[in-house]
Order: C-alpha cells, then sequence, then structure tokens
C-alpha cells in the first residue's frame, strides 16, 4: 500500500515559535517520512501577521505552504509576497482582496488542493459564508486535486465541526486553527474525511495561548484593554498528522504531535 503523509503545524507565536518550528520540522519530516507540511504563519510575527524572512525561514525548514487567518494584514511587509504561491490567505475575505485563498500543490505524483478559510463566529471580522465559499471552490478544483485540504481558522467548535461535518467526503482533510489549543477530537468521519477542531499551536508553552501571562491575567480583571506581549520561554510544537492511502484516496490514520 502506498501512503502520503501530510503534516498540519499549528498557529506559529512569535518569532521564538519560528525558531521551535525551524529546528523542529527537518527532523520530523525525515523521522515521519513526511511529504507536505502546511503551516499556519499568521502569528509568526511578534503574534501578528508575517514577514518575508519568516515566510522564507519556514519556507526552507520545509513547509509546503503557509496558511493566514485574522492577521493576515498584520505586516504590511506581506504586501511585498502576497502572490507568492506557496502563500495563502482566507478565501473568504471580500472579493478582491490581493492574494488567494487556495492553491493546488504538486507532491509526489499526486496533485494537493489546499484552501484557508475564516470563520464567522466571534471573530470580528466581516468576510463572506466560509461554507458556500468552500463548495464553491470544491466543486472549482475536485477534477483538478487529487486532495483537497482546508484550514478552517475560526473561534467556535460548533462552527468547526458544522464544517467537517459539511464537507465529509468532499474534502481529504479539514482541520482547525486559531484557538492556540490543541484538541483531542482527530477522527475520520463517516464518509471519509479526516478531521481535528484545533491543531494547536507552535509558541511559548508558559502563556495564555501564546501571550504573557502577567498580561492576559490583568486584561481579565480588571477588563481594562492592556496590550498583548508575546511570552518568553521554551516553546510547544503542536501538529497533527493525516495519513493517506493514496491508491484509494482515503485517510487512514491521525496523529497528534505535541512536542516539548
Amino acid at each position: 500500500m502506498n501512503k502520503l503523509k501530510i503534516l498540519t503545524v499549528g498557529d506559529i507565536v512569535g518569532e521564538n515559535g519560528v525558531k521551535k518550528a525551524v529546528k523542529v520540522l527537518p527532523k520530523l519530516k525525515e523521522e515521519k517520512d513526511i511529504d507536505f507540511v502546511i503551516v499556519n504563519g499568521e502569528n509568526a510575527a511578534g503574534g501578528m501577521g508575517i514577514t518575508k524572512k519568516i515566510f522564507d525561514d519556514l519556507v526552507a525548514a520545509g513547509a509546503n505552504v503557509i496558511t493566514m487567518g485574522n492577521h493576515t494584514w498584520g505586516k504590511r511587509d506581506i504586501f511585498s509576497f502576497i502572490d507568492t504561491p506557496k502563500l495563502i490567505r482566507p478565501a473568504n475575505y471580500s472579493k478582491g482582496v490581493l492574494g488567494k485563498g487556495y492553491n493546488i500543490y504538486k507532491c509526489k505524483d499526486k496533485k494537493i488542493g489546499v484552501i484557508n478559510l475564516i470563520g464567522r463566529t466571534s471573530m470580528g471580522i466581516l468576510s463572506e459564508n466560509p461554507f458556500t465559499v468552500a463548495e464553491d471552490i470544491i466543486e472549482k478544483i475536485k477534477k483538478e486535486a487529487d486532495y483537497i485540504v482546508v484550514d478552517f481558522h475560526a473561534e467556535a467548535t460548533a462552527e468547526k465541526l458544522a464544517m467537517g461535518y459539511f464537507l465529509d467526503g468532499k474534502a481529504t482533510i479539514v482541520f482547525g486553527t486559531h484557538t492556540h489549543v490543541q484538541t483531542s477530537d482527530e477522527k475520520i468521519l463517516k464518509k471519509g474525511t479526516g478531521y481535528i477542531t484545533d491543531i494547536g499551536m507552535t509558541g511559548p508553552e508558559n502563556s495564555v495561548i501564546g501571550m504573557d501571562i502577567e498580561t492576559s491575567l490583568k486584561r481579565f480583571k480588571t477588563s481594562i484593554p492592556e496590550r498583548y506581549k508575546l511570552a518568553e520561554g521554551d516553546c510547544i510544537f503542536n501538529s497533527c498528522l493525516f495519513e493517506i492511502n493514496d491508491e484509494e484516496n482515503r485517510i487512514i490514520r491521525i496523529e497528534r504531535i505535541n512536542i516539548q
């Protein structure tokens, strides 16, 4: 049986998170015999956005595609490389926005379509309906792509679960990002789609989703807006590995990876 392994890496938070990913990825790819890597990088530069240098470092470390989210435009530098094929931003941003929301990549003798979507529940961003946008894109690329992978960058668990069931049998993999907390609900849905609500983060371990603990507590205790700042210290590496039987084009195994 021939296999294809796709690794999805949780939201990289800050420059220390980038360093952790750059250190772990090459070894992990070799150890697990990984074929394709998707990294969410929307928090990579100072916790908000991404820069060209960080993008280049992640690609050099083994990322095949970098997805974004609600902080896509956090660093103006992104406008200098937004059209790079290995970078995609949420496909359901308003029409006319720069960049692409999906792309198709070659891997071995297969083609992998990767779609980035953003949720609408408690996200504070005006966007088109991610369900109808996903459906339209999949209809457009399903004859060209052997596999379709969706990074759904969303806050609400219910919205992510609904997307998983909605795309069951239409997408090969649906994984969630944004909450920075890895969930333990990885599963193969009834029609064969590999699913997990959130793959977690790659960033400071002793933190509140990557941010300084004291600063975060002050926000919650006083209700006074306090500017978040990145936490320091050792980082964790959260990811999820999806294994596909490429003869039958179906998910056969899912493995959560948490490296401290």
